[in-house]
């Protein structure tokens, strides 16, 4: 595996590689969810590029960024085993030099539920996506469905730029009790842990309602939530799977979201309904 820390040689060692190429970007702290995306990028291409960057841009506090979990050296272990090419991991003075003033803002659905409560956030995930692409001109890319409303955003700027890639949308990867695995899940604390499967709980409820109408879904969930102490219910949207515009009645595939804080942990997860 070869690890590049600047554009230049990423940019160089690609030159030399196969393709078609598949890019996965991460913020490190890999974990099974990330392997899955790797497993399937290895499958389908004949060079691998996976990014390890944790962005600046994406993070509304300094505090938030500094609590991020960094684990560079296990995560390059993780690559090689996985039999990664490229691991490109920047600085922050390459991604975003002196002087950098360009952002990638999209329209409505870089605005709307997840947006409200982490301003600028899909703006900075749609900048460094945007450059990732561009840098590796890669013909695939592969995200985790966990971050739905970012798998929108990231498609839509594709598309809309231009710019080559095939979106590949992985499905969530659970632990043995229905958690997302996530980075952030080292922060919760044994009870904390399992007070959190109450977001996963609360999906399965609104799979099993047998009713279009969102604000019931909404309501059953909210009840089930509120029986958890350690939770704190941020936000539930039901929306458009496509479009991510807020729907009333479940007439055609809908994007059950939800945001909850368990602790000092902000934690999401989402399933579709057909």
């Amino acid at each position: 595996m070869k690890i590049c820390k600047s554009i230049d040689g990423l940019r160089a060692v690609i030159k030399e590689g196969k393709v078609p190429l598949g890019l996965v970007p991460t913020m490190g702290s890999l974990h099974s969810g990330h392997i899955s995306l790797i497993r399937k990028a290895r499958s389908e291409n004949k060079t691998v590029v996976a990014s390890i960057f944790i962005n600046p841009l994406q993070f509304e506090s300094t505090d938030d960024l500094n609590l991020y979990p960094r684990s560079l050296e296990n995560d390059l272990g993780i690559l090689r085993e996985e039999c990664v090419d490229i691991a490109f991991t920047p600085p922050i003075t390459e991604m975003y030099p002196r002087g950098f003033d360009t952002i990638v803002r999209l329209g409505l659905a870089s605005r709307i539920f997840e947006s409200q409560f982490r301003n600028g956030h899909f703006d900075g995930v749609s900048t460094v996506v945007c450059k990732l692409l561009s840098l590796t001109r890669a013909d695939r890319a592969y995200f985790g469905q966990k971050d739905a409303q970012q798998g929108v955003i990231i498609n839509k700027m594709n598309s809309d730029l231009n710019l080559g890639a095939e979106i590949i949308m992985m499905p969530t990867v659970r632990e043995t009790d229905g958690l997302a695995i996530s980075s952030r899940n080292v922060h919760l604390s044994p009870a904390e842990r399992k007070a959190a499967t109450i977001l996963h709980k609360s999906l399965n409820l609104a799979e099993s309602m047998g009713t279009k109408d969102a604000q019931t879904i909404k309501k059953g969930m909210q009840t089930m939530i509120e029986t958890e102490p350690l939770a704190r219910l941020e936000y539930i949207s039901i929306s458009d799977a496509f479009t991510l515009e807020e729907v009333e009645q479940l007439e055609k595939p809908a994007l059950i979201s939800l945001a909850v804080w368990v602790g000092k942990t902000r934690l999401i997860d989402n399933t579709t309904l057909k």
